[in-house]
C-alpha cells in the first residue's frame, strides 16, 4: 500500500491499532522549547528604571520603618521622663510624711509625762468616784438608820 498522508489505514490481518496521538506543534506553555520572543531581553533603559523605582520604594520604605523605630523610642524616652518626675514626686511626698511624722513622734514624746499625769489623775478621780459612791451609801444607811430610831 501506499503510504497517505493522515491517519493510516490497517492491513486486512493486522488487528486495528489506535492512531498515535498527534503532537501539539511547540507552543509557549511548553518549557524545553524557547521562542525568540522569550529570549529577548528589556532594553537596558527600562532595566536601569526599574531598579532606580525599586531603590527609590526601597528607600521610602527603610525610611518609614526607622521613622517609626525613632518615634517608638521618643515614646519611650517620654514615658521614662514621666514615670521619673512621678517616682521624684512620690520621693518628696514620702519625705514630707517621714519628716511629718518624725514630728509628730518628737510631739508625743514631749508631752507623754503630761499623758501620764492625766492617766492617774483618772485613776485618783476614779477612786475617789467610787469613794463617792461608798460615802453616798453609807449615809443613806444612815439616814435609814435614824429614820427608824426618830419613830420609836
Amino acid at each position: 500500500m501506499a503510504e497517505m498522508e493522515g491517519p493510516e489505514k490497517p492491513q486486512l490481518d493486522e488487528q486495528p491499532v489506535a492512531p498515535p496521538a498527534p503532537q501539539p506543534p511547540a507552543s509557549q506553555d511548553d518549557p524545553t522549547v524557547e521562542t525568540a520572543e522569550e529570549a529577548v531581553e528589556p532594553p537596558e533603559a527600562d532595566i536601569n528604571e526599574l531598579c532606580k523605582d525599586m531603590f527609590n520604594k526601597m528607600s521610602c520604605y527603610l525610611t518609614g520603618e526607622l521613622l517609626a523605630t525613632c518615634e517608638d523610642y521618643k515614646l519611650l524616652e517620654n514615658m521614662n521622663k514621666l514615670t521619673c518626675l512621678k517616682y521624684m514626686e512620690m520621693k518628696d511626698i514620702s519625705e514630707n510624711i517621714s519628716r511629718n511624722l518624725k514630728d509628730l513622734n518628737k510631739t508625743y514624746a514631749s508631752l507623754q509625762p503630761y499623758l501620764e499625769q492625766i492617766n492617774q489623775i483618772e485613776e485618783q478621780v476614779a477612786s475617789l468616784e467610787n469613794a463617792a459612791y461608798k460615802l453616798d451609801a453609807y449615809s443613806k444607811r444612815l439616814e435609814a438608820k435614824f429614820k427608824k430610831l426618830e419613830k420609836r
